[in-house]
């Protein structure tokens, strides 16, 4: 069992930037390759972005590949999304998630194929 719990969400202006937190309960957590997605208003929740266990994989959705960076620390339990550049069209709410993964370099990038699920945190982008 997993626990995940997003921090750092909040109202930023156009061209900003944000750091989202992930902390994760359980010794595990390196055991799982992880997840960012978003769901904006009336929108079904889209991937955003997904790190390996071991970090070295990185896979990101074209219009945030660049602007955005996902990384974690095993020793702290955690995933981070760094959001630079931020526009209107990125506000939404964007949750982690968890997927128990075999081998240290699989990534997933399918609603699916993730078990473990936060809250959620909500990003606004307006001017």
């Amino acid at each position: 069992q997993v626990q995940l719990v997003e921090s750092g969400g909040g109202l930023v202006q156009p061209g900003d930037s944000l750091r989202l937190s992930c902390a994760a309960s359980g010794r595990t957590f390196s055991s799982y390759a992880m997840g960012w997605f978003r769901q904006a208003p009336e929108k079904e929740r889209e991937f955003v972005a997904a790190i390996s266990r071991s970090g070295i994989i990185k896979s990101y959705v074209d219009p945030v590949n660049g602007p955005f960076t996902i990384s974690r620390d095993n020793a702290k339990n955690t995933v981070y999304l760094q959001m630079d550049r931020l526009k209107p069209e990125d506000t939404a709410v964007y949750y982690c998630a968890a997927a128990a993964a075999a081998f240290a370099s699989r990534i997933y990038n399918r609603l699916n194929d993730y078990d473990y699920w936060g809250q959620g945190t909500q990003v606004t982008v307006s001017s």
